[in-house]
């Protein structure tokens, strides 16, 4: 990989990075110095792969088994990191689920369930970070696009969740503006991903409104998370960063 090694010595977590966004997230944050921790839920092989592949390209890595939705199992992994390398330099909150369906129509239980994830989760892994986290600490949190424009229906309740995290970003920016630490929300657009795969029926009907001509890829996602998890991005917090190819311009 090449590398800046930007972020050299610091030690990051990334949630649910087993595959698509999270992993290209870890592999990126790797590239430029950080040992990372990735959390996965039930994909034990492919979060090992991801761990192989940072280190066979000369990186640090491991994994840590957690349920984004379990506030116990979010708090076991991020305080094992911090006990196992003496800190947490950087958090990126990636781990999410989504479910569609008109509003009338969701469950009660998957409703609970993309919220304890994508919410709960956030918060839990955000508090548990920051015990372990001084001045010059970064917390990066993955959001959507569809925030700022909804661009098909059946997506309100992922929306609502998402929604939650940036106003949550903008919370956290004055509790931890005056130690040091930076607070952002990056917000994928139309991303090859097992959520939102390029090849799926949502890709046929978004693509045509994507600026740029192509669908968004995991290391479009990592670029932005890499700058702002630097020291470059030290006077950069409260933002939330688009980057979804001008579909909501």
């Amino acid at each position: 990989m090449d590398s800046t090694r930007s972020l050299q010595g610091k030690i990051a977590i990334v949630t649910g990075a087993s595959r698509s966004i999270g992993a290209a997230i870890a592999r990126r944050l790797a590239a430029d110095g950080a040992t990372v921790a990735i959390t996965y839920h039930a994909s034990p092989a492919r979060a090992e792969e991801v761990v192989a592949a940072i280190e066979a390209a000369g990186g640090k890595a491991i994994a840590v088994q957690a349920d984004a939705g379990d506030p116990e199992a979010v708090r076991r992994a991020v305080n094992g990191v911090a006990e196992r390398f003496g800190r947490i330099d950087i958090l990126v909150n990636n781990a999410g689920i989504s479910v569609l369906g008109a509003p009338t129509e969701i469950a009660f239980a998957d409703f609970e369930r993309i919220l304890a994830v994508n919410v709960t989760g956030v918060f839990v892994a955000t508090q548990e970070a920051l015990r372990h986290m001084g001045a010059g600490g970064r917390i990066i949190h993955i959001g959507s696009s569809m925030v700022q424009y909804a661009a098909f229906p059946t997506a309100s309740a992922y929306t609502l969740t998402k929604g939650a995290v940036s106003g949550f970003t903008r919370g956290l920016v004055r509790d931890l503006g005056p130690k040091g630490i930076t607070v952002n929300t990056v917000h994928p657009g139309p991303t090859d991903s097992d959520m939102n795969p390029a090849d799926g029926a949502v890709a046929d009907f978004v693509r045509p409104g994507i600026a740029v001509g192509r669908y968004g890829e995991g290391r479009d996602i990592a670029a932005a998370v890499a700058f702002l998890a630097s020291e470059e991005a030290s006077f950069v917090s409260g933002a939330e960063l688009l980057v979804d190819g001008g579909f909501t311009a």
